[in-house]
């Protein structure tokens, strides 16, 4: 039955030795579940958001790297200790770098399953319907999250990672009253990621006032409009951005946001009537805080209010909501319709962990699915970002294809992060430090626009762009330009020095 006592239901509480054990169990469980994780989804350190969190902490362990375009990925790091903690590890264990970021990537997911494991204990008296939930979180880490291009849990650290284990397990404290550590978590959200922690906050008040019972008015409050200038350089940054826009969502974005919305509400109505308070007030102000957010999403989506207001993203709360439906959905699932009969219950893992598995192989084809400090670089361009790394000057100024991450082979691998070089600026990952920080819009779109026609340059656009920009190295895709001098090459792309003059 779902938990009517949430106390009764953990199992640290019980006395003595059995409790001991009964916590090194489940650490065994959550480890074995962690392992499975990383073999299901995949392992990519390198891609996508790594593109903005790598350079950070690198240029921490070493001041000297990108001297030239910092500001691009410090726009969005430099209210998150996430990399100061990254980099303090490092150099206080001595552990190298990669293994590191491997390490923490483990630690990231144990965290996020334990503090799933902690809710379901509070929940839900079934021990195997416990472990069910935590399991299916697990198997669909890398599910998209509706209209927010976020995953429950990226296949690589950043510090989303960190902050999202950090806030279930928030929820899970105040869950249990244990106000103290609770707050200590939520200090941790803040610390990692204010814009996440901020969302936790914002449940963690609707669920104080579902607990007692009150009335939520939700009325025409005065808010405070971001009037930040909308320049034509900022509004094309923010354009790129479409999934921050409720008015450009297809209709399987939405329904991606109001199903767990309605499943939440129906979960409520179904611990309401078992009895079970702690399950039915979790659930309640879980669709109501989702709703909230929702209704904020479609008015900025729909009345074109300032572009500014794109910073604050009010879908990413539906990441915790994900979270908890799956946690809470699948323990009920396992209690009251496959109940004892263990295969139904192996084959949605199973199935489910196929799915997750076939996609991560689909969006990242030409890249080992797991990208281990142990093994040797076989993707062409991570290895030609990696001979950047290791035979040029650590003040050396490249320039790629704008949209290089996108390029067939690529497999959305971040030069800053494994070439430890500065570039010019891209059109996939730069814009969203312009979202962040107007400022830089202009220098942003004087560079792209710089690049423009990047297919058909030659020599002596390269040496335009050394003239404008400084650059004085590209890598350009196979088979390169004829007139330049490159020391490296392969399959995919070359390596090439930029002529000071025609």
């Amino acid at each position: 039955m779902i938990s009517r006592d949430s106390r009764a239901a953990l199992p640290g509480r019980s006395a003595g030795t059995a409790g001991w054990r009964a916590i090194l169990a489940a650490g065994m469980g959550l480890s074995g579940l962690t392992t499975a994780a990383v073999l299901v989804h995949g392992y990519h350190p390198a891609v996508e958001d790594a593109e903005i969190y790598l350079p950070a902490i690198r240029r921490l362990l070493n001041p000297g790297l990108y001297p030239h375009d910092a500001v691009f990925f410090s726009a969005q790091t430099k209210l998150s200790l996430f990399p100061q903690l990254i980099a303090l590890s490092i150099r206080a264990s001595h552990i190298p770098f990669d293994w590191a970021l491997f390490f923490w990537h483990a630690v990231s997911i144990f965290l996020l399953l334990g503090g799933c494991w902690r809710i379901a204990g509070l929940c839900l008296s079934n021990r195997r319907a416990q472990w069910f939930g935590v399991a299916l979180v697990a198997s669909l880490l890398t599910m998209p999250v509706a209209g927010t291009a976020l995953y429950i849990m990226d296949q690589y650290l950043c510090a989303r990672s960190l902050s999202t284990a950090a806030s279930v397990w928030s929820v899970a404290r105040f869950l249990d009253r244990k106000w103290r550590s609770g707050l200590l978590w939520l200090l941790c959200t803040f610390a990692i990621h204010p814009l996440m922690a901020a969302f936790v906050v914002a449940y963690l008040a609707i669920w104080f006032l579902v607990s007692r019972a009150a009335r939520l008015h939700v009325g025409r409050n005065a808010a405070m409009f971001l009037a930040l200038p909308a320049t034509d350089a900022y509004r094309q940054a923010v354009g790129t951005r479409s999934y921050l826009f409720l008015s450009n969502w297809r209709w399987h974005e939405w329904l991606g946001a109001l199903a767990p919305l309605a499943i939440l509400w129906w979960l409520s109505r179904m611990a309401r009537k078992s009895g079970a308070t702690t399950f039915e007030i979790l659930a309640r102000s879980l669709a109501i805080f989702g709703l909230l957010f929702l209704c904020a999403g479609v008015f900025l989506g729909f009345t074109h209010a300032s572009p500014g207001w794109a910073r604050l993203q009010p879908m990413r709360s539906l990441l915790l909501v994900y979270i908890i439906m799956l946690l809470l959905g699948g323990g009920l699932l396992e209690q009251f319709v496959f109940r004892r009969r263990i295969w139904l219950s192996g084959t949605l893992l199973l199935v489910t962990a196929l799915a997750m598995f076939y996609a991560q192989r689909q969006q990242f084809p030409s890249t080992p699915h797991i990208e281990g400090p142990w093994r040797t670089a076989t993707n062409d361009w991570v290895g030609g970002f990696q001979w950047v790394r290791d035979h040029t000057p650590p003040d050396s100024y490249f320039a790629l294809n704008p949209g290089f991450m996108t390029m067939p082979g690529e497999d959305e691998h971040g030069f800053r992060a494994l070439a430890e070089r500065s570039r010019l600026a891209d059109i996939v990952k730069d814009p969203g430090a312009v979202t962040i920080a107007p400022s830089l819009a202009e220098s942003w779109q004087a560079q792209v626009e710089g690049l423009e026609g990047w297919q058909n340059f030659q020599r002596s656009d390269f040496s335009r762009l050394r003239q404008r920009f400084g650059v004085n190295w590209v890598v350009l895709e196979q088979p390169g330009r004829s007139g330049l001098d490159c020391p490296f090459q392969n399959r995919s792309l070359l390596v090439c020095r930029v002529p000071n003059g025609d």
